[in-house]
């Protein structure tokens, strides 16, 4: 048995869990937001219990510390050498990782590399990094690439219709995001199509932040995020793909600069812009049901969007066993779920169960499908922490 740790660092805040392996039990798990204020919180559970505590949290380093500390409090740890092996995600990988490796001086030259392609993720990651090497020099540490899993693509699925140059020198293409929760809810959504030969899923992973991925025999097909997590579908503040004219017209007529309209793109457009209310989708939802025109419109085009990359993924496969939905959205709303199926259920002759589908929530797992549906559809949580904590134990200590 073996103590690892599985690290998620942004901007302002660390993630982690820290797992008993092989056995992948869950130790404890907690929170360090509001990174640089002085009312950061740390957020620790562990034995069904959570504690909650606002402190000043200067730097990421003394998040490391905080977290470290609390651990051994709780009687979680009684000694920080008793963690083997820390895996960190990364967002951008780039063309340089198909899977994970550990951090070593060039895995770190080649992540800042990437930094231009995701500014806020990977720099972010370098310094959760470096936090957790000065508070446990002796432990090995990896890198859990998001990017990893859609290194399988073939190269008319990732190029874009651009000067084969600017592809060649800058590395422009598609590459993707959320792979490490693709790549898990392939290998569990296998057991639902046992009599399958080739194993087509089309993965939904719908959060904050969604993609959608098209898989055979467990590897990356297709998927719908591009350079950067803005291309794809339509997500809560994303517009996801569209005619680049349109932000060219909008430099025009709005006399709004390049990085306002780019972040009014990232952070103000998709389910948030249409439907002017929330960032949040469950405020969404929720003026959907009182009949507000605009959010209405929102989850429509959203839904629309979605079906399309199901439809064209369909094409793409030549057929589909398993429709896969996940992440907040995916797992925790019914409605949202329908609207998607309602889009394609005629064309691909696909139905769900109204009462699965209402009950299967808040971390339940199950087929939504009819028996009758030409393709099944499951709700799968996803778990990319354990998927990095298996990354972890098996370069680090296998």
């Amino acid at each position: 048995m073996a103590k690892v740790m599985a690290v998620n660092c942004g901007s302002s805040s660390v993630k982690f869990k820290l797992y008993e392996m092989p056995e992948e039990k869950v130790l404890c798990s907690g929170i360090v937001e509001r990174i640089g204020h002085d009312d950061g919180i740390f957020t620790i559970k562990y034995n069904r219990e959570k504690d909650t505590k606002t402190l000043p949290v200067p730097d990421h380093g003394y998040a490391v510390d905080i977290v470290a500390q609390g651990m051994i409090e709780k009687g979680i740890i009684n000694h920080l050498d008793e963690i083997k092996a820390i895996g960190h995600r990364v967002v951008q990988g780039g063309s340089y990782f198909s899977h994970s490796v550990l951090w070593n001086e060039d895995t770190v030259k080649k992540v800042e590399s990437l930094i231009p392609l995701a500014p806020l993720h990977n720099k972010a990651h370098l310094t959760g990094y470096e936090a957790f090497k000065k508070a446990l020099p002796k432990v090995p540490q990896i890198a859990v690439f998001d990017t990893a899993f859609h290194q399988t693509m073939d190269a008319e699925d990732y190029l874009y219709p651009i000067p084969y140059e600017y592809s060649e020198k800058y590395h422009i293409r598609r590459y993707g995001a959320h792979g490490t929760s693709h790549k898990y809810l392939s290998e569990v959504g296998e057991k639902y199509i046992p009599e399958s030969k080739d194993k087509r899923m089309i993965i939904c992973h719908l959060g904050s932040g969604a993609s959608i991925t098209a898989t055979r025999n467990g590897k990356c097909v297709a998927t719908s995020m591009g350079l950067t997590p803005l291309g794809g579908i339509m997500m809560n503040t994303r517009t996801g793909d569209m005619d680049p004219s349109v932000f060219y017209q909008l430099l025009a007529v709005t006399g709004k600069d390049y990085e306002t309209l780019f972040q009014e793109m990232n952070k103000k457009s998709g389910l948030y812009g249409v439907s002017g209310i929330s960032n949040d989708s469950r405020d969404i939802e929720e003026a959907c049901k009182h009949g507000h025109k605009r959010a209405l419109l929102a989850v429509k085009l959203w839904a629309r969007r979605i079906a399309d990359f199901i439809g064209q993924y369909y094409v793409r496969l030549g057929g589909c066993d398993l429709i896969i939905f996940s992440a907040g959205i995916g797992e925790n709303s019914p409605s949202d779920r329908k609207a998607v199926i309602d889009n394609i259920s005629e064309a691909l002759n696909v139905t769900i169960d109204e009462k699965a589908n209402q009950e299967t929530i808040r971390g339940k797992e199950g087929l939504i499908s009819t028996p009758n549906s030409k393709i099944k559809v499951a709700v799968i949580p996803t778990d990319e922490e354990v998927m990095i904590a298996r990354d972890a134990f098996n370069i680090c200590l296998k």
